[in-house]
């Protein structure tokens, strides 16, 4: 009988400190934690080496860059990854000559580098204040293949655009993954976009039929900001979700969690063709996607 392809994901929920060591040594922790229990695949939280600076507008937090190549954390998961026979997606706060993007490397269970992905939404808004810091990405959307599937990574804002998960998913995705670093707002403590932000993305998993992994961060972070103290509390829900959209496994606003599912990619693979949704596209209608502002670009 031949053997299902089958995998088992993880996606990982923890409070930041401030400090790089004590962070990459509880991401370290839960990645040891998720492949006890099984787990392939193995998703940390957006920009996790620290807080989410991005609060502020502040010269000084340039400083939290480093060049990809060398990266001292990359090094410590590449070497974890390869211990462990697991995948491990770092995102990180990139610096590359005069550009800085906010970006992923994934890292194979060998160890091996296969890429990187930056970050193309970048949003700017009160206590998001990412364009201060980031370039938009240049790399477009990718896809990896890893031991254990052919994987699409994009970044936090990027999970509200439906266009990046079904690019990633005509290139061959089987699971997409989404760090993130969400919570409350600091300009309107009445809004509240957890399960906005959750209903989302389980869109993207059932449009696609492809099961789809994110996580977040816990935990309330000051930073002072040129206009005073800022403050966020992240929500966390991390979440699995499975190629219908339904949720497998959902953590909490407040504890750590290790969540972890597992898939039959065969089975999914074999629904998500009988379905239709990808035989019945209509790319030759879909040229307003191209323009900005939705007229037709023919008229």
């Amino acid at each position: 009988m031949e053997r299902r392809k089958e995998v088992v994901v993880s996606a990982l929920q923890f409070a930041c400190s401030d400090d790089v060591a004590t962070n990459v040594d509880t991401a370290e922790r839960l990645v040891r934690s998720a492949h006890e229990k099984g787990a392939n695949i193995i998703l940390i939280q957006e920009l996790f080496e620290g807080y989410y600076f991005c609060q502020a507008q502040r010269e000084d937090f340039f400083q939290r860059a480093k060049p990809y190549k060398d990266h001292p954390t990359i090094l410590r998961m590449q070497k974890l990854a390869k211990e462990l026979g697991v995948v491990i997606p770092v995102s990180f706060f990139e610096e590359a000559n005069n550009a800085h993007y906010n970006s992923i490397v994934i890292i194979d269970a060998d160890g091996t580098d296969l890429g990187i992905y930056r970050k193309s939404h970048i949003p700017d808004g009160p206590g998001y204040e990412e364009k201060f810091y980031f370039n938009p990405g240049d790399t477009g959307f990718k896809v990896f293949q890893t031991k254990f599937a052919k994987i699409g990574v994009a970044i936090c804002w990027d999970q509200w655009f439906p266009e990046a998960a079904r690019a990633m998913v005509l290139q061959g995705a089987e699971l997409l993954f989404y760090p993130t670093a969400i919570g409350s707002e600091p300009q309107d403590e009445g809004l509240d976009s957890r399960d906005h932000w959750k209903r989302v993305m389980q869109g993207h998993a059932g449009a696609n039929l492809v099961p789809l992994i994110a996580s977040n961060r816990i935990g309330k972070e000051v930073i002072q900001t040129e206009h005073g103290q800022s403050s966020i509390t992240f929500y966390g829900n991390s979440f699995i979700a499975g190629p219908t959209g339904e949720i497998i496994t959902v953590a909490n606003d407040k504890e750590e969690a290790v969540l972890v599912a597992k898939f039959d990619l065969d089975q999914i693979k074999l629904k998500r063709h009988s379905w239709g949704i990808f035989r019945d596209r209509r790319p030759d209608l879909y040229k307003v996607l191209l323009t900005l502002d939705g007229r037709n670009p023919s008229s």
